[in-house]
């Protein structure tokens, strides 16, 4: 391939770099990226809402139930970064629409898998329903691309925010999913999964035909001269870009320890429920109550990370978080205390989420951004997949009480962090020499 075809995309990208025409796209763009959140969130909420249901029935033992959840969170870590990749390389339009389809045939495998009673292959095919959760977390990064800088948080919380719909209206039509494949000899628990399917097919054919141009493709065509490289792409640029810059580390301790801390708590908060006494509704009140507070005010933190900066939500996003650990943990027998408790995790979480990944992208080269934003994806399911199989461990042995203390301790060191970058002044660059110095 010569070089002139090698740059023949080049064009495609910078015929929308007319500075007084990027308001209106980046409104088209945010458009496009809030229609496939709220289809990509209703296909993620509609199959995870019956996937422990359907572990059990498959594996015959509720023992199994909580692998289904923890392989989707395993999908969605291990998905992150080859993804990540490909959008770094090619922009995030393919990899959203490979993300989409991926999830949409691990969806095909669960009711493949729940059809002929194989439980392996129903944890394959939740790893691969987890990588429509891959393409709806990478879609906020999205949202930042084109924004401007003292913007950015509320480009992210808007598109966090049109999961809210998505999340709220996903686990009411699981039922009617059920029943409308009872005469097709597929477990009603699959149904979900089967219009799941169909829900991510629909939202990679709107990314394919609408997110153009790409906005990671036109951000770097806007960028100045010599900022962007195609060598500082790398995952190995990505991570050395961490490594060398003190708010990008605590960037993804952020969004780390609050999407642990909050997967950790909200995912046995039912059976300590169920525990003293409360029935499938309140249940399903509490979490929904959970699930208002993560999405459906990520724009308020969007707007208080802007405003009053990243370092002030983050304090935020931890006392939310510490406050929940104590309601939850000393509830006891109070479902409202419980319901208090988890309502605030969810706040906590969104504060963390926002500010943290608006801050990682302030803190890394233009160049890096996507295979950071990528491995943040990575570390920070990965280790919520590993705090949701201790946290079963922890109240079967301790209490859920014990859960939330150590839910709380690991605020400690990101609070430690947060200080320390807040006192610490950032460095100022060394004002250039001029004639008679």
């Amino acid at each position: 391939m010569s070089a002139g075809e090698k740059s023949a995309p080049a064009p495609v990208e910078a015929a929308v770099t007319d500075a007084a025409a990027l308001p209106a796209l980046r409104r088209r763009i945010t458009a496009v990226l809030i229609a496939s959140q709220i289809l990509g969130g209703l296909g993620v909420a509609t199959g995870i809402a019956l996937a422990a249901v359907l572990a059990q029935e498959v594996s015959g033992t509720e023992a199994l139930s909580g692998l289904a959840p923890t392989a989707t969170v395993a999908g969605t870590a291990l998905l992150s970064v080859p993804l990540a990749a490909l959008m770094a390389a090619r922009g995030r339009r393919p990899g959203l629409v490979l993300a989409y389809l991926i999830g949409a045939a691990g969806a095909g495998v669960v009711v493949l898998a729940a059809a002929v009673g194989s439980f392996p292959l129903l944890l394959l095919g939740m790893a691969g329903f987890g990588a429509a959760s891959s393409a709806n977390l990478q879609a906020r990064f999205a949202a930042a691309d084109l924004a401007e800088p003292d913007r950015r948080a509320r480009a992210i919380s808007t598109v966090v925010w049109a999961t809210t719909i998505g999340a709220v209206l996903g686990p009411n039509i699981a039922a009617p999913a059920g029943h409308s494949v009872s005469g097709l000899g597929i477990p009603q628990a699959a149904g979900p999964f089967l219009w799941a399917a169909g829900v991510f097919l629909v939202s990679a054919v709107v990314v394919a035909v609408l997110l153009r141009p790409d906005p990671l493709l036109t951000a770097r065509a806007l960028a100045p001269a010599g900022e962007d490289s195609r060598e500082g792409r790398s995952l190995r640029a990505g991570v050395r870009a961490v490594r060398e810059s003190p708010r990008a580390r605590l960037a993804l301790l952020t969004v780390t320890v609050a999407h642990t801390a909050m997967v950790s708590i909200m995912s046995m908060t039912p059976v300590a429920l169920s525990h003293h006494g409360a029935g499938i509704e309140l249940i399903g009140l509490v979490i929904s109550g959970h699930i208002a507070g993560m999405y459906a005010f990520s724009p308020v933190m969007g707007r208080l990370s802007d405003r009053f900066g990243r370092l002030t939500v983050i304090g935020l996003a931890v006392g939310l978080l510490s406050c929940a650990a104590l309601l939850a943990g000393t509830a006891g027998a109070s479902h409202g205390r419980t319901a208090a408790g988890l309502f605030l995790l969810g706040l906590g979480w969104s504060a963390g989420l926002v500010s943290g990944s608006a801050l990682l992208t302030d803190s890394v080269p233009g160049p890096a951004r996507a295979a950071v934003q990528g491995l943040s994806d990575l570390t920070m399911n990965a280790a919520a997949g590993v705090g949701g199989v201790a946290a079963g461990l922890i109240v079967s042995q301790a209490s859920y009480g014990w859960l939330n203390a150590i839910g709380a301790g690991l605020l400690l060191p990101l609070a430690a962090l947060a200080v320390l970058r807040a006192v610490r002044p950032r460095p100022v660059p060394p004002r250039p020499m001029r004639p008679g110095d």
